[in-house]
């Protein structure tokens, strides 16, 4: 299975404003495993950014001054996510974003181009529910290091929402893989299976057992149905 992580930053908050993409990642996994490909791009964003959005990551108007357009970086991004399953956190905003641009360019929108969306922070709202689930409170976690993340920064954000989706989503590894054992150890039809050995409790353990029950009818106060179902045996 091929899936891309992909992140943005932007020059503000709503594309529906007017504000733009300034910058792309996707990194690429298959299989669970990084391939070491990805694609990042800076983009002239032919408007200001607004400084409550430069205060998060950091990215100045200087700086894209001399950088593409996104309409030179398009064809390239859509080549690179195509026919993937994109991984990214909170989906609507980046998603939204990237609608806009390709719509700008008479383009089709995103999931023209991918096998669809999965959005992290939903998944982690659902897992966590209550909790604070920004990428840097799933990184503490999770136990993924972000210690070089002290700005917002779309490709190294996409590199540790790689390693906290996996983390997320381990216990579809750990099944698939429980699903593969089952598989080599099957037998061809016909095979009898032998038949289990029933083993009886040693009287130290019927003790332990009878003593727990007592406690447990204690406790509540002669509720205990197992100490009544013992009783009727």
């Amino acid at each position: 299975m091929r899936q891309i992580i992909l992140d943005t930053e932007t020059t503000g908050l709503d594309p529906n404003q007017g504000h733009r993409v300034i910058e792309v990642a996707a990194v690429e996994m298959v299989n669970r495993r990084l391939t070491g490909m990805h694609l990042h791009r800076y983009v002239n964003p032919e408007r200001e950014v607004d400084p409550g959005a430069m205060q998060v990551h950091g990215i100045t108007n200087e700086f894209l001054q001399d950088k593409p357009r996104f309409a030179d970086v398009a064809q390239e991004f859509v080549d690179f996510i195509q026919g993937a399953e994109l991984v990214i956190h909170n989906a609507p905003f980046d998603v939204g974003f990237l609608d806009m641009e390709l719509r700008l360019l008479g383009m089709s929108p995103l999931k023209t181009w991918c096998e669809g969306v999965t959005d992290t922070l939903a998944m982690a709202k659902a897992m966590r529910p209550g909790q604070r689930n920004n990428l840097d409170a799933l990184c503490r976690h999770y136990g993924v290091d972000n210690a070089a993340r002290t700005l917002h920064g779309a490709l190294l954000d996409c590199e540790l929402l790689a390693a906290v989706y996996l983390a997320m989503t381990r216990g579809q590894e750990t099944l698939s893989i429980g699903l593969d054992a089952a598989r080599a150890d099957a037998r061809p039809l016909g095979h009898v299976r032998p038949r289990p050995v029933m083993l009886p409790a040693s009287g130290e353990e019927l003790a332990a057992h009878a003593a727990l029950l007592q406690a447990i009818d204690r406790e509540s106060k002669g509720a205990c149905l197992w100490c009544r179902s013992e009783e009727a045996v």
